[in-house]
Parts: structure tokens; sequence; C-alpha cells
């Protein structure tokens, strides 16, 4: 047998909630498992998503054999239509995992970069020097897994995002029986486990729960229109909202490109039941009686675009919402969308309609394990050694806490960051080093904007900006025109004429003295230029937007 050590490098998911991505290094070969995004926080001007730092993989692409999903969420598989920008490789994971992740590979025309290897339940897949098992977990998606890698070093387990829901909608559990056959049949030398919850006490309630909850929401509210917003990738509470609708004798229509899509396939794999009969266009919605419909939206966190978000400002194509309407938000914000989430629901609430959400209701049921949950997870699997994952540092280190609790021996569990490095070997684990691991920024279609950018537009929301024109005549070395000064978010031009005289006057007066002392260069003058506007500026209102010198010649 091999006595090769494994390699762990964590690109993104430690430290924060999302970007969640690591590769597996063993004999010279690397296994990706997982690919996320994060979505920006409001500080990030303009970003629209947040991309692990992909330099480490771009060095070492031909040696990646493959990629495994754990579930089809975005913070787990949204990064993989940028990665596959630039490299190809396999990637695996079930059938849902793979048509969720597939929608966005295919519209950004990069399914030929990679082949989808459907996985079962319990299937063991031999990807490069790993035999790979996919270990059913519930959670929030369906048809998640735990990662399994049987290695020269042992079994490396990666928990996945999972909750231990006795009573799930689809009846599959978390299989605790394997994990504990692991343990018992050679161990679990490292586990690396969900961090999301480990604050939290007690038990992760059941997904059923959510459903009772609805139908009891439909039951009082028989004579409104009832519009329900989730993930769209949240089929399981999808299906109870349908159930739910088509008791109290309505019809549903769903709302929002990745519903619709979702909704689709989720019916195609035989996920979804809903009767033809029972599932309407949105187009048609307006051919029934309020008291008759149910819509499923999308929008759930507030996203500006999204189809609750249009709604809520009066411009949703299909329909508008007014007193006859109640909108269940069936969601919890992600920790950063909650001013948006607040936004939409002040919105919905100005236009006559009654809002339902977790706030108020128990209309929504985490997908993570909860601290109850994950200390006997730690039971059943009894690692060696242990690592959180997937978390804010606090939720890591309350994680940590769980295993010293559980029995991991203290020197056991190891606490890492984004970019760090650990090698696992006879001796156990290690540090061994570093690779870059910053955040890809995407804005638009473009990638990379770097933290240069950032800090502008940080400083242009923040202060404002100020441009200063000068034309000379280099020969002469005389001022033609200006210095003209424009303006936007600094001061208010119309009301502060005797201010921008001023600092024209000041300006002048700096770039004719620069011109005596023999300046002729047109860089060497911005920087006068800017020198000189910016110390006006700040002495004269304590603010410091930025400046924007233009020098030109004839």
């Amino acid at each position: 047998m091999s006595t090769s050590n494994v390699r762990i490098y964590f690109l993104g998911g430690l430290g924060e909630i999302g970007r969640n991505c690591m590769a597996v290094e063993q004999d010279n070969e690397i296994l990706l498992i997982d690919c996320g995004l994060m979505f920006p926080d409001p500080d990030m001007h303009g970003i629209d998503l947040v991309l692990p730092d992909f330099t480490w993989l771009r060095e070492n692409a031909e040696r990646i054999v493959g990629c495994v999903a754990t579930h089809g969420h975005e913070d787990h598989v949204g990064g993989l239509q940028f990665l596959l920008r630039e490299m190809s490789f396999p990637l695996y994971g079930s059938a849902v995992t793979l048509g969720l992740a597939r929608n966005r590979i295919e519209e950004a025309g990069l399914l030929g970069k990679t082949s989808l290897n459907v996985v079962r339940d319990g299937e063991i897949r031999r990807i490069g020097p790993f035999d790979v098992e996919f270990i059913p977990v519930t959670h929030s998606v369906p048809h998640a897994h735990a990662i399994a890698l049987h290695t020269a070093q042992g079994v490396v387990l990666h928990s996945g995002d999972f909750k231990l829901d006795l009573t799930p909608v689809d009846g599959r559990r978390t299989d605790l029986a394997r994990l504990g056959s692991l343990a018992h049949n050679g161990g679990i030398r490292l586990l690396m486990a969900d961090s999301t919850n480990a604050e939290e006490k007690g038990h992760a309630p059941s997904e059923s729960d959510v459903g009772a909850v609805l139908r009891a929401l439909f039951a009082e509210n028989r004579t409104k229109r009832i519009i329900t917003a989730s993930f769209a990738s949240h089929i399981h509470r999808v299906q109870q909202i349908a159930e739910a609708a088509i008791a109290s004798g309505r019809v549903v229509a769903t709302m929002g490109r990745s519903m619709q899509n979702n909704v689709r396939m989720a019916r195609d794999l035989g996920l979804l039941n809903i009767p033809d009969k029972a599932l309407v266009d949105i187009a048609k919605i307006n051919d029934y009686a309020p008291e008759k419909v149910c819509i499923i939206s999308t929008g759930s966190q507030g996203e500006p675009m999204a189809a609750l978000s249009l709604l809520a400002r009066g411009d949703n194509k299909w329909i508008k919402v007014g007193e006859d309407d109640v909108v269940i938000l069936s969601s919890h914000p992600i920790p950063g969308n909650e001013m948006h989430v607040g936004r939409v629901i002040d919105g919905l609430l100005r236009s006559g309609a009654e809002v339902v959400h977790s706030g108020i209701v128990d209309v929504h049921a985490t997908g993570h394990a909860q601290a109850d949950d994950l200390k006997t997870y730690m039971n059943v699997t009894q690692p060696e050694w242990f690592i959180p994952i997937h978390g804010e540092f606090r939720h890591m280190m309350a994680n940590a806490k769980l295993a010293r609790t559980m029995g991991v021996h203290p020197r056991n569990v190891v606490m890492c960051e984004d970019g760090v490095v650990v090698e696992l070997s006879a001796e156990g684990v290690q540090h061994v080093g570093r690779i870059p691991a910053g955040y890809l920024y995407v804005d638009g279609v473009v990638g990379d904007v770097g933290q240069g950018v950032l800090r502008d537009r940080k400083v242009l929301a923040e202060e404002g900006v100020v441009v200063v024109v000068v034309t000379i005549d280099i020969e002469s070395g005389v001022v033609i025109t200006g210095p003209e000064i424009i303006t936007r978010g600094w001061v208010y031009a119309p009301e502060a004429e005797d201010l921008l005289d001023e600092a024209c006057d000041t300006v002048a007066r700096a770039v004719e003295q620069a011109l005596r002392d023999g300046g002729r260069d047109v860089v060497a003058l911005e920087q006068v230029v800017r020198k000189a506007t910016g110390k006006f500026v700040a002495a004269r209102t304590k603010r410091k937007p930025m400046i924007v010198p233009v020098v030109m010649e004839t």
C-alpha cells in the first residue's frame, strides 16, 4: 500500500459564508471538492459575485483529475462556470446536484469543458488516486452527499452541508449507519465538518415541521391570494408549498427563471410531485380568482432583479400586489442580505400586502446541523483529527469546542483559514504552507476587478469626486484656460460657487508656480494639481474625495 501523504488546500469557505472550495492532493494528482461563490458585502460597491482565487488551481490545472460536488447550492457549485473558462475537468455528483450546476455551466457555454458524471447514493468511484464514496446526507436541497475519500492515509471525511432530519420530506436520511461503519472499520483519520450552525444549541428542526406551518397559513388565508418565496433549489420546500396549495383548492404558478427551471428539472427527475392540472403558466394567472392561486417565486434573499423584488417595487410583469395578498417568505436571510430582504418586505407592506416571514412564524427550517446534531455526528464518526470548515471564524471555533467536548484530543483539533495548506501523514495533520486565497470579484462579465477598483468605488460612494481641468501652453509655460472644477458628491456646485472659485484660484497659483519653476512634464503637473486640490479640499471641508487632475497641453 502506498504511504503517500495527503495534502489539503483550503481555497475558500473558512472564516466566511460561501466560496466553499478545497483541493485534496495525493500522488501528484488533485481532486477538487466543490467550487462555490459568495454574495458581496454591502461595501463591495458594484460587485455581483465573489469567487475563490483560482491562481493556484490555474498553475496546477494539468494535475486536476476532477471535481466532486457535495450538493447543488450556489455557494458550492456557483464558481464552476468561472473556473471552467480556464481549465477542463470532469464533474461528479448526484443527478440533482449536476442538474443545478449544469444550468449555470450551460448558460456560460462551457458544457464542452467538462463531463457530468452522475453518482448514486453509497457509490464508490475511483477518481485519480482516490476511492471517493458518496454518502447520503439530508440538507435543504435534495440528494446532497458527504464525501469519504479513501486515501493512502486512511479515510478523510468531508461532511458537506448537512442536518440530522429524522423525518425528511423525501424519507432520505443522513446515513449515520455507514458513517458508523467507517468509524469502526479502520477509523476516520480526519473529519472536516460544516460549522454554520455550531453556535445554535439543540437540534435543527425537521423540514416536515415547516409543512404543518404552511398548511395552517393556507387555511387561515382562504380568501386571499398567496405568494410564497423560497430558494429555487429548495425542492422539498416547493413540494410542501405546492401540497398545501393544492389541498386548499388552489393552482400553482412558478415565477422567476431559476424557479421555473428547477421545478421543471425536479419534476423530470421524479423528485417533485405536482400534477399537471395543478401547475399553470404564470402568464395565465389572472384567469383564476385570487383565492384560487398560489405563486411560488424567487427572490427570498431580496436580490434586486429577482421576481419578488420587482413585485415589491410594482414592476413585476405578471401581477400587482395589494390588500388581498399574503406574501410568505419561506426562508431566512443569508448573513449580509438582511437589508435587501427588509427593503422588499417594506415595499410589499406599502403595497398593502400582508407579509409573513421567519421572524414572525416558523416558515423556515435550517438545512445545517446545530450543536447537538454535530455532537451526535462526531460521536458516530469518532475522528482521530478534526478541522472545522464552512462558516465564519466564530462558527468554526464553536465547532472546534464541540469536537473537544466529544473526545477529540485538543491537539488533534486543527484550526485553518483560507489559503492554509495542511498535510495528513502518519504523524497526523500539520500546517505545511500557504497558497493565494484572496477574493476574485465579478462585476458583470468581468472577473478580477481588484481591491484597487473597490477602494476607488468606496471613496466615490462615501466622499465623491473632484475633477480639475487645466489647459497649458507647454512652450510658453502659460495657463491657457482653467482651472475648471467639476464635482459630484463633494459639494453641490450651484450652492458653493465661492468655495469653487477659491479652489480654482488656489490650484491656478500652484500650477503657475510650477511652470515658473520650469515644470513642463504633464504627469508632474497633474501631481501638482492633485496635491493642491487635495490640500485645499481637506482644509476647507475636512473631506477626502477622489481627485482627478486633467492637464491638457496645446
